[in-house]
C-alpha cells in the first residue's frame, strides 16, 4: 500500500468557464501540455455514511494517472493523507477496510455514489521546468440513489510548489469568477441533503460528556498507530482508556448504569492489554540503563523484557482485530451520545475524590506499605482525570492543580516503578550463577524507591495548597 500527501483547493465555476493566463502566479512561468482524462469511480460507504461523517472517503477509480483503490483521511490543515493500492477486483481490499476499521466496526461498506469526470488537467511549471502544481478542470456527472447531477469545478494540487502558488493562482480564479468550493469534496456534494439529514451533537454539552467524548475521539485516533507498533500511541491510547473509565466510574449519575457499569470492566480489559505492551516498554528503558555496568544481566533482562513486549504485542493485535473490541466502541458510542439527565453533583464528586486520595495517600505514607502507596497512586490517577474535566473552566488555578496532582501521581508512578522492576529482577535472579549482580541491582531499585518517597511530602503539600484547590468545591 502507498502511501501519499495531497495539498489541494477547490472550487465551483460556472458552465463555460474558461481558465484565465496563470503565467506569472506564484512563480508559474509556463504551463505544459494539458491532458484529457476520463475518470469513473466508485464510492463507498456504510449505509449510515459513517465514513463521510468522519471525513474520509473510500473510492475505487479507472482512468487518469493514479487508477486504483483510494482512501483519503484527514491531514495536517489544508492536507489530506491518501492510502493507494492497485486496482484488484471490486470489493473493497482488507488493509483500505482496516484502516477504516474503527470508524465502520461491523457494518458493511457497500457503494453510495459513482462519480464520472472528464478531467483537463494542466500542469504549472516554474522558469527550471518544475511542476509547481496541476490544475483539474472537472465535468462531473454523479449519480446516487436519488437520482443524476452534473456540475463543473476546478481542482488545484501542489506538485513541487509551496502554498504561495496556491494563493496566487486563488486570487486569478476568484477574479475569474470561480468561487470557494461550497463542500469538502465531490462525494459530499454528491450525496447532498442525505449526509446534511445526518444528526449532528449539540453546541451545548455538560463538561463530563465533553470530556468523555474527547477520550472516546482520542482512542479511535491513535487505532491505526498502536497496530503499527508506536510507542507513543500505545502509552495514549492507554491514558484515554483510563481516563475514560475513570470518568464513567466517578461521575456515574451522568451516565446510564445499566450500560457505564459493564463498559467499564470492557475498559479495563483495554487498558490491560495496551499495558501489557507498555510496561515493558517502559521496564526495558528503565531497567536497561541500570543494568548497562552487568553486561549478561542487561542482556538476560533485554531478552526477557523483549519477549513480554513481543507477547504483548501480537495479544493486542488480536484484541483490537476482535469483534470484543467492536464491540466495546459501539457501547462507548451508545452510552455518551445518548446520556443519561446532567448530573449537577458532577463538581462535587470531583472534589470528593480528590478528598479520598488525600485519605488514602496519608494512611499509605503513615504504613509505609507498596501496596498501599499503589491504591494511592491509582486513586490520585483518577482523582487528576475528575478534576481534569472542570480545570479548563478554573482558568490559572486549575491548570495549576491538575500540574500539581500530576507531579505528585508522578513520584507515586516512580515509586511503583521499583516495586514492579524489583520483581522483575527477583523472578529473574531465581537460581542463576550472576545473582549477585541481580541483588546488587534490586538493591540500587530499593535506592530508587526510597529517594522517590524522599519528595513525597513536598508534592503533596504543594498539591494541597488552598489558593489551587479553592474552586474546587
Amino acid at each position: 500500500m502507498q502511501t501519499a500527501t495531497e495539498t489541494e483547493r477547490k472550487y465551483d465555476v460556472p458552465a463555460g468557464f474558461t481558465l484565465p493566463v496563470l503565467a506569472g502566479a506564484g512563480g508559474v512561468r509556463g504551463l505544459g501540455e494539458a491532458a484529457d482524462h476520463d475518470l469513473d469511480a466508485t464510492y463507498f460507504d456504510t449505509e449510515d455514511l459513517r465514513l463521510a461523517r468522519n471525513k474520509r472517503t473510500l473510492r475505487r477509480r479507472t482512468g487518469g494517472t493514479d487508477a486504483g483503490w483510494h482512501l483519503k483521511t484527514p491531514g495536517d490543515g489544508s492536507s489530506r493523507t491518501e492510502y493507494r493500492l492497485p486496482l484488484d477486483g471490486d470489493a473493497v481490499p482488507g488493509e483500505l477496510a482496516g484502516e477504516v476499521r474503527t470508524i465502520v466496526r461491523t457494518r458493511e461498506l457497500t457503494p453510495v455514489a459513482r462519480l464520472r469526470t472528464h478531467r483537463i488537467e494542466t500542469p504549472l511549471h516554474d522558469a527550471d521546468g518544475r511542476v509547481l502544481a496541476l490544475v483539474a478542470q472537472d465535468e462531473v456527472t454523479a449519480g446516487t440513489d436519488r437520482g443524476e447531477e452534473s456540475w463543473q469545478e476546478i481542482e488545484v494540487e501542489l506538485v513541487d510548489g509551496g502554498p504561495e502558488v496556491l494563493d496566487a493562482v486563488e486570487e486569478l480564479l476568484l477574479a475569474a469568477g470561480a468561487s470557494v468550493a461550497s463542500g469538502p469534496s465531490k462525494l459530499a456534494r454528491a450525496l447532498g441533503d442525505r449526509l446534511s439529514t445526518v444528526k449532528s451533537r449539540p453546541k451545548k454539552i455538560n463538561p463530563v460528556l465533553r470530556y468523555a467524548r474527547e477520550q472516546r475521539e482520542t482512542i479511535e485516533e491513535l487505532d491505526a498507530g498502536v497496530r503499527a507498533g508506536d510507542p507513543e500511541a500505545v502509552h495514549k491510547m492507554r491514558v484515554s482508556t483510563r481516563r475514560l473509565r475513570s470518568t464513567l466510574k466517578t461521575f456515574k449519575g451522568s451516565f446510564d448504569p445499566d450500560r457505564a457499569t459493564p463498559l467499564r470492566g470492557e475498559l479495563k480489559w483495554l487498558a490491560d492489554s495496551l499495558g501489557a505492551v507498555r510496561d515493558a516498554q517502559v521496564l526495558t528503558g528503565k531497567l536497561g540503563a541500570a543494568a548497562e555496568p552487568f553486561p549478561e544481566v542487561a542482556a538476560q533482562i533485554a531478552e526477557k523484557l523483549a519477549a513480554d513486549a513481543e507477547a504483548g504485542r501480537v495479544a493486542l493485535a488480536a484484541d483490537l482485530d476482535s469483534d470484543r473490541y467492536l464491540a466495546l466502541l459501539d457501547a462507548v458510542d451508545d452510552l455518551i451520545d445518548d446520556p443519561a439527565p446532567d448530573d449537577e453533583t458532577a463538581p462535587h464528586r470531583a472534589a470528593k475524590a480528590l478528598r479520598h486520595a488525600d485519605r488514602l495517600l496519608d494512611e499509605a505514607t503513615a504504613e509505609g506499605a507498596d501496596g498501599e502507596l499503589h491504591e494511592a497512586r491509582k486513586t490520585f490517577k483518577q482523582a487528576r482525570y475528575a478534576v481534569e474535566v472542570f480545570s479548563g473552566g478554573a482558568g490559572k488555578p486549575g491548570k495549576s492543580l491538575v500540574k500539581a496532582l500530576t507531579a505528585l501521581q508522578d513520584v507515586l508512578g516512580a515509586h511503583q516503578d521499583t516495586v514492579v522492576a524489583r520483581e522483575v529482577l527477583q523472578n529473574l535472579a531465581w537460581e542463576r550463577p550472576n545473582a549477585f549482580d541481580y541483588g546488587i541491582l534490586f538493591a540500587r531499585q530499593e535506592q530508587v524507591a526510597d529517594e522517590a518517597l524522599l519528595e513525597l511530602p513536598a508534592v503533596t503539600e504543594k498539591s494541597r495548597k488552598a489558593k489551587v484547590r479553592a474552586w474546587l468545591r
